[in-house]
């Protein structure tokens, strides 16, 4: 063993790894901070930004496995190929709407690539009844990421970057 193993220890350096999350919805990006709700402004759940949506659709953010669809379609999980553990979640209160405004396309447990369709929804009906149509993506194993870039601005679904990852 060489003096610099026995002084430095010979472990490998673990390489950081960059993961970029694409926007699930288009609209504007704003804090977390600012989410109507202090279970993610105070990032209980997790940390992330929130979007102002405009359009109809909400799309995976990665490749990964979609773990849970609630029930009234407002939200889900997915888990993507690098281990990261995100949560999409439609307006404030919107629970309570009992689906209404929602489509569901995708399954619980199925394989997805980035921009694959997942969620429908009608933004009239929706801005009309529900509390706030704010919409939080959390980075919910926030434990396991060493950095996080949040990204500002306007966003387009399936194709605009609206977080970098190191892990």
């Amino acid at each position: 063993m060489g003096l610099f193993s026995k002084l430095f220890g010979n472990k490998r350096q673990k390489k950081t790894k960059v993961i970029k999350i694409i926007s699930p919805l288009s609209g504007t990006i704003i804090e977390i901070e600012k989410v109507p709700d202090k279970v993610f402004s105070d990032k209980i759940v997790g940390d992330g930004i929130a979007i102002i949506p405009r359009g109809k659709r909400i799309v995976s953010p990665c490749d990964g496995k979609i773990g849970k669809i609630f029930n009234t379609n407002h939200a889900f999980s997915i888990k993507s190929t690098e281990g990261v553990e995100i949560f999409v979640h439609f307006g404030i209160d919107t629970v309570k709407l009992n689906g209404l405004g929602f489509n569901r396309i995708a399954k619980e447990g199925q394989n997805v690539k980035q921009g694959d369709l997942i969620i429908e929804y009608d933004l009239k009906i929706l801005s009309k009844k529900a509390k706030s149509i704010i919409t939080p993506v959390i980075i919910s194993n926030i434990e396991k990421i060493k950095k996080i870039k949040k990204s500002e601005g306007k966003t387009i679904s399936g194709k605009s970057i609206i977080m970098y990852l190191e892990k």
